[in-house]
């Protein structure tokens, strides 16, 4: 019998946490190491490709399902919205009950959501389909924070990097083979694609990898669970739905200002109880807060990468920037920048032991800038956009790799998953922001655009650039804020 049975989920409570831990790092081979981080990254990996593959066939679906466009776009929505959700919770639980076990229920969901899309064309169950994959994003950072607790520590840089990188990876494979699968098959391959990576995710997972020793039992926090998820709903369903709704309509409005009531209360609440969801003193501390918001504006501006290249490439070449380019090969010419993110792991772990993970976080964050500059001014050739794409994939796998670095090293590892999670759930906040903002400036910024006989409004250059001006703006933000994150004291 290995370590890794001995010290697993039957582990005896009166084992001391920290012994386990450290006897499980000694006894982690290479090669085992290898193993633990293939099963959690193939887990990633297929979270991070179920939230994208349906975007290159949702122009087509309402035809397929004989809905509003609308009506279709609550199959983002609904996911969007549950990952909002679960990303804390589960965060919360993995650090009560057992990481590996909160991993495989989010994995476990993938499987089951894409199942349920599988077999039917009703657009209600094809909602409730989607969003139970949307518990699966916790998949993300609860792998992170596992990994952390089980790999020798001179691996765990690594490995964190690597996992991080899935979530830029994962969306530049999901885009091309959506289109293709899109325009050759029916759209249910989408979800038997997801539903097969996420079944061998779970095996792989279930036999590879050992539970966690680090674990602190308690309640959940009922009442602090229904306030958390009601203001994130408030404040992220408008965000989706601001293209249809309008930032001044009355559900616009109302629901933020819900939401913003529902924070506030949340805080109250949680310093009023013995075992909060979030431990708001530890979140207060300055190098998680200044982390968190580094990570939104990251969010943004790799959120705003998906949006500002693909419908970039396929515009016609009379808007005067566009290629005209098929939903495959847009997605082709995006691969760079999110291979880049995996390529660059083992480096980037590398820098972060060398000058630190605050200072490897600005390092991302002038790289993102530099991207979206390129952007800017090279508009050209193809050439220059695929490169522009991929120098911002880059900056955005230095900065990804260097939150959870961050957050870890500055949180007790008894709170670590649910950390991690809260810091996950920043990078979505920030690529629901993208989505909010890029959709309504682009669609403020229009050309009309001759096809035939019939004329239709594209973005326009203007529109792009001023969408990529403000992802320089948050980048130079987020490099900023990272060089004020304090430096440990060893250091």
């Amino acid at each position: 019998m290995s370590v890794h049975d001995e010290i697993g989920t039957s582990r005896p409570a009166a084992v001391d946490p920290a012994a386990a831990e450290r006897e499980i790092r000694a006894h982690t081979s290479p090669g085992r190491a290898r193993l633990e981080l293939l099963a959690v990254g193939l887990g990633g990996l297929a979270v991070s490709m179920a939230q994208t593959l349906l975007v290159p066939v949702l122009q087509t679906l309402p035809g397929e399902l004989g809905a509003s466009s609308a009506d279709v776009e609550w199959l983002l929505t609904s996911t969007l919205l549950v990952a909002a959700v679960s990303v804390p919770v589960l965060g919360r639980l993995g650090d009560m009950y057992g990481k590996r076990r909160m991993l495989l229920i989010s994995l476990v969901a993938l499987v089951v959501g894409s199942l349920i899309t599988c077999f039917t064309d009703n657009l209600g169950l094809l909602i409730l389909g989607r969003g139970i994959q949307g518990i699966s994003i916790a998949a993300i950072p609860l792998g992170i924070s596992l990994l952390a607790t089980l790999l020798p520590r001179d691996r765990v840089g690594s490995a964190i990097a690597v996992i991080s990188a899935m979530l830029g990876v994962g969306g530049a494979l999901a885009l091309p083979i959506g289109g293709l699968i899109g325009e050759h098959a029916d759209f249910h391959a989408l979800f038997w694609l997801t539903a097969a990576i996420g079944a061998v995710a779970v095996v792989a997972i279930a036999v590879l990898v050992p539970e966690s020793p680090v674990r602190t039992g308690g309640r959940i926090d009922l009442i602090g669970t229904v306030l958390l998820s009601g203001a994130l709903v408030a404040l992220l369903l408008p965000l989706a739905e601001s293209s249809s709704w309008g930032w001044t309509s009355g559900r616009t409005l109302g629901l933020l200002g819900l939401g913003v009531v529902l924070v506030l209360v949340f805080g109250w609440s949680q310093t009023r109880i013995a075992e909060p969801l979030v431990d708001l003193v530890a979140l207060r501390r300055p190098p998680i807060v200044l982390t968190n918001i580094a990570s939104v504006l990251f969010g943004f501006g790799l959120f705003a990468s998906m949006i500002g290249t693909a419908g970039y490439l396929q515009a016609p070449e009379s808007t005067g920037y566009g290629f005209g380019a098929s939903i495959v090969f847009s997605g082709v010419c995006m691969l760079p920048g999110g291979l880049a993110m995996l390529v660059l792991s083992d480096t980037t772990a590398g820098i972060i032991r060398r000058i630190g993970g605050a200072r490897t976080l600005a390092l991302g964050g002038a790289i993102l800038a530099f991207g979206w500059l390129m952007r800017i001014v090279l508009t050209g050739e193809l050439w220059m956009i695929v490169v522009g794409s991929a120098v911002v994939g880059i900056g955005a796998a230095i900065g990804y790799a260097a939150m959870p670095s961050l957050i870890n090293e500055h949180t007790p590892p008894t709170e670590i998953a649910a950390a991690n999670g809260l810091n996950s759930l920043a990078r979505s906040l920030g690529t629901s922001i993208a989505s909010a903002v890029g959709g309504s400036l682009l669609a403020a910024h229009t050309i009309s655009v001759q096809a035939g006989e019939v004329s239709f409004d594209l973005p326009s250059l203007g529109g792009y650039r001023l969408l990529f001006g403000l992802c320089v703006a948050a980048s130079v933000a987020a490099a900023a804020l990272a060089l004020a994150i304090p430096r440990p004291a060893s250091d």
